[in-house]
């Protein structure tokens, strides 16, 4: 089982002491990248839910290469990142937003004047109990934890947010801080600490919502920025509480009129604003030396400041808004995550970018915006790929395999400001079967009900195997808009339908003789256009030879001779149009899905031209192996289900003759989810009971995390004992119900989602990556009895 596309960018990631490793945390674990290559060089794994902060301690005496890590999971755990080995395990039993560890970031002479060998980390977490019938509850809380000798987490608590607040520590170890709301919260950390110290604390204050803070690593000067671009800097804060406790400056009292720009009682020398962002400032930071900072935004520019003279230049161009700046111990090297999950690595002092590590692209923002345009994604069964919108209106092109991404294909030539306003929509990609070709349609959006473009382009596979546009074609079905694209699986034709009531079938020039040599035209033509009754036509699909063409008009299904344009026949009736068509493989049967208000999952027969079998699901997504005679469903569970199912999903593995489920995976974030079917490595084995082992099922969830499962070969047996990954269980009698109890069965006469025979995932869809190996039962150990009756479940013949 193969699992990815995790986000890079939850958290701010740490160099390790030599810089040449960068420590990310990506979902429940944290990744360690090459600053030389960005590959990937080793995991830790253990954590069981979201990790939220990795901190680097200096080398010690008996460890090279250690960090601490914490996680939502409610648990601090050490590492030897090296080896990759977890050396300790503290658990709060509260869960963690933040944390930091003041001691990793103090001075030898600092360390020795601190006779404590306790080493005192700060934690951010949520309490549920903080509420005591209060009219706000506060959920938030900032607590101190003994990492050397833990017995539970002190019950001092520093603050009480309304939510877990992100904690900011000086690069000197010496003050600790958090924004709330319009007020930041300063601290001193005490010279002796412990679990029961009590820090000294100031508050300054603003008229806007702060969104960032950072420290000056040498002097008492803090900065922050706010929602409207402001970055407010204090000078001299703390003179007051923290340098003397009599409340005098330079031995006399403090007076507001020598404070300029300081609001109120606040304690700091004076305060001034800069202001070149145009919308919140979300990530700041000091350079080493102090003489210059770092501010960057969703403008997706890095702007640099001299402190002293306001002065600044910036590397623009980014294309995506940004979230942490992080030094390196080396200090020609910086990180740069951006929220289109990559993390770049800056060459300094120049912020050249020498290399960038890639994740999967997040969901568009605008899906929200553009509801029934953003398109789903699309797979390349030959590569192992899928093919996902960014924001920048390009097409990334991800591995699957190697959970890295590919290459970008910029789909229209337009720059990209994370500011602007969504304009213009990808709205559509479609790959054909062998990867060669593929369709994308973008959409400009009218403005005030006045104007919209839609636009359809063909795109084919260049020397240096990229995609290179070859045809482009401007309002193709008029003024209305495309609901599908598919491609002939051997010919170069495609065919392209509408809800403007048509459907248009294209075909690309052939081969060209000229002088001898044999020129690849490129052009593509409209070769046929047809039409049933006006209706609007959702969905089409060609079958496995390409001789019928499938095109769903409205809620009935026509069948069309793509070569001479000529209807052949016109079967269904569904209760709801037609949204989605596959052909089920290699057989002659056809599956259609339909949403609305009575949603339906049918299969028909072409032979017989009737419905075979249907269920009343909510359908997300299908697809079809493409020399088998198995497909696949995403199925969304009513929320009545969720306790049922330990999810919001649930993916079912069909043969085509029969209505029972082969296989089922409970999921969540099943929405906006995608399953494809893979090839798989050419070194397994070629057959596996009767079937093709080399086909994978592919599922992206609405995240783009994905997993890749083997539903039918040795691996799936094993995944039907891994109760902590993954359900997977045969129906009818079977072995199981001697070792694990009595199994739900499958009603035929029920036709909801709930009569699936399917037991449920003990955790969700996130923790199927990180299942125990050693809960796996040994297959040596079960009763022959169990191993006949699966292995006869698994031959039965197909009729």
């Amino acid at each position: 089982m193969i699992s990815g596309g995790l986000n890079y960018v939850s958290s701010a990631p740490a160099f390790s002491k030599d810089g040449k490793r960068l420590l990310v945390c990506s979902g429940t674990s944290v990744s360690v990248f090459s600053t030389t290559t960005g590959s990937l060089v080793s995991s830790l794994q253990g954590h069981t839910a979201l990790v939220t902060a990795v901190v680097v301690v200096p080398t010690t005496a008996s460890l090279l290469c250690c960090c601490w890590t914490a996680s939502v999971d409610g648990t601090i755990r050490q590492w030897d990142y090296s080896v990759p080995e977890c050396i300790k395990i503290l658990d709060l039993r509260l869960p963690i937003f933040s944390l930091v560890v003041p001691s990793v970031l103090s001075t030898r002479e600092e360390k020795d004047a601190k006779s404590s060998p306790n080493v005192i980390a700060y934690v951010s977490v949520e309490s549920r109990n903080a509420q005591d019938n209060r009219p706000k509850p506060r959920f938030g809380q900032i607590r101190k934890c003994n990492l050397t000798n833990f017995h539970t987490v002190s019950s001092l608590i520093l603050r009480e947010t309304e939510q877990p607040e992100s904690l900011t520590i000086s690069p000197s170890g010496n003050f600790l801080g958090i924004k709330d709301k319009r007020k930041l919260h300063i601290w001193k950390v005490p010279k002796m600490d412990s679990d029961s110290a009590v820090s000294k604390k100031i508050t300054l204050h603003h008229t806007k919502t702060f969104t960032v803070l950072a420290f000056h690593p040498t002097e008492r000067i803090v900065a922050a920025g706010d929602v409207t671009g402001r970055i407010l800097i204090w000078r001299g804060f703390g003179a007051q509480k923290f340098m003397n406790s009599s409340g005098l400056v330079n031995g006399r009292p403090a007076d507001n009129d020598d404070k300029p720009g300081v609001r109120e009682n606040d304690d700091a020398e004076s305060c001034c604003t800069w202001h070149w962002h145009s919308s919140g400032v979300s990530h700041l930071s000091f350079s080493s030396d102090g003489a210059y900072f770092y501010s960057g935004g969703k403008e997706g520019v890095l702007m640099l400041w001299q402190l002293d003279t306001g002065n600044k230049k910036s590397l623009p161009r980014i294309g995506s808004p940004l979230l942490y700046f992080v030094d390196s111990p080396d200090s020609s090297l910086s990180s740069l995550s951006c929220a289109d999950n990559q993390i770049h690595i800056l060459k300094m002092p120049s912020m050249e970018i020498i290399k960038s590590i890639s994740g999967i692209k997040p969901p568009l923002s605008s899906q929200d915006i553009c509801e029934g345009l953003s398109s789903r994604v699309s797979f390349d069964c030959s590569s192992g790929s899928v093919a996902v919108q960014t924001e920048n209106y390009r097409i990334q092109f991800y591995s699957l395999f190697a959970n890295r991404g590919v290459y970008e294909v910029q789909v229209c030539e337009r720059n990209h400001q994370p500011v602007d306003e969504v304009t213009l929509v990808v709205s559509l990609v479609e790959l054909s079967v062998d990867g060669s070709l593929m369709g994308t349609v973008e959409v400009k959006l009218p403005e005030d009900g006045i104007g919209g473009l839609v636009c359809l382009k063909f795109w084919e596979l260049d020397d240096n195997q990229r995609f290179s546009v070859s045809t482009l074609i401007y309002e193709p079905h008029r003024d209305a808009n495309i609901s599908a694209v598919a491609f002939h699986p051997t010919r170069r034709m495609a065919v392209s339908s509408s809800y403007g009531g048509d459907f248009k079938v294209w075909v690309c020039k052939e081969e060209i003789e000229h002088k001898g040599q044999v020129l690849q035209s490129s052009g593509w033509m409209c070769h046929a256009v047809g039409s049933y009754k006006n209706k609007a036509m959702r969905a089409a699909a060609f079958s496995a030879d390409g001789s019928v063409l499938a095109v769903a008009a409205d809620t009935v299904i026509t069948l069309w001779d793509p070569n001479n344009n000529v209807l052949v026949a016109v079967i269904g009736e569904s209760p709801m149009p037609i949204t989605s068509l596959v052909f089920a493989g290699t057989s002659d049967y056809l599956l259609s899905v339909s949403h609305g208000s009575k949603p339906q999952l049918s299969v028909w027969s072409m032979s017989k031209l009737t419905a075979s079998w249907s269920y009343r699901l909510q359908i997300e997504a299908v697809s079809s192996a493409i020399d088998l005679s198995y497909f696949a469903v995403l199925v969304i569970l009513p929320e009545s289900n969720d306790c049922t199912f330990k999810g919001d999903g649930i993916i079912l593995l069909f043969k085509v003759t029969d209505p029972v489920p082969v296989a089922s995976w409970s999921v969540t974030k099943a929405k906006g989810g995608g399953l494809g079917f893979l090839k798989g490595e050419p070194s397994e084995p070629a057959i596996t009971d009767g079937i093709p082992s080399q086909t994978l099922l592919a599922y992206i969830n609405g995240d783009r995390e994905y997993v890749i499962l083997h539903p039918y070969g040795k691996e799936a047996r094993e995944l039907s004992t891994r109760q902590d990954d993954l359900v997977f269980e045969e129906t009818g009698q079977s072995g199981y119900t001697s070792i694990y109890g009595e199994l739900p069965r499958f009603d035929l006469k029920r036709n909801m989602a709930s009569s699936i025979s399917s037991a449920a995932s003990e955790r969700p869809w996130e923790s199927i990556f990180s299942g125990s190996s050693h809960s796996l039962p040994p297959l040596t150990k079960l009763c022959s009895e169990f191993l006949e009756s699966l292995l006869e479940k698994r031959t039965t013949s197909i009729e």
